[in-house]
């Protein structure tokens, strides 16, 4: 929320945004057991209409942090390409 918080948007979508994000757990089912519950301590909620613009505040600043590496973001997802720098080894 403290990047929400830089955007010039209303204080009551700050808001709305906040209390949306707040609160939320979840629980796995499988094989008829369900796990208990557990916090979400995330504001990018998969599967919302908010999530993919989340994502893109929360991942704005994200880079790599080497040249030869490359991070590809998308909707609500993040891939770190990275270049091998090991000279390839032939086994006989």
């Amino acid at each position: 929320m403290e990047k929400m918080a830089r955007l010039a948007i209303p204080d009551a979508v700050y808001n709305w945004i906040n209390d949306f994000s707040s609160g939320r757990s979840y629980c796995t089912r499988f094989e008829g057991d369900t796990s208990e519950l557990a916090d979400i301590l995330a504001t990018v909620i998969q599967d919302s209409a908010i999530g993919p613009a989340s994502f893109v505040v929360t991942a704005s600043d994200l880079q790599p942090m080497h040249v030869a590496n490359a991070l590809v973001k998308f909707a609500d997802d993040t891939l770190l390409y990275q270049r091998s720098t090991q000279t390839p080894v032939l086994v006989n």
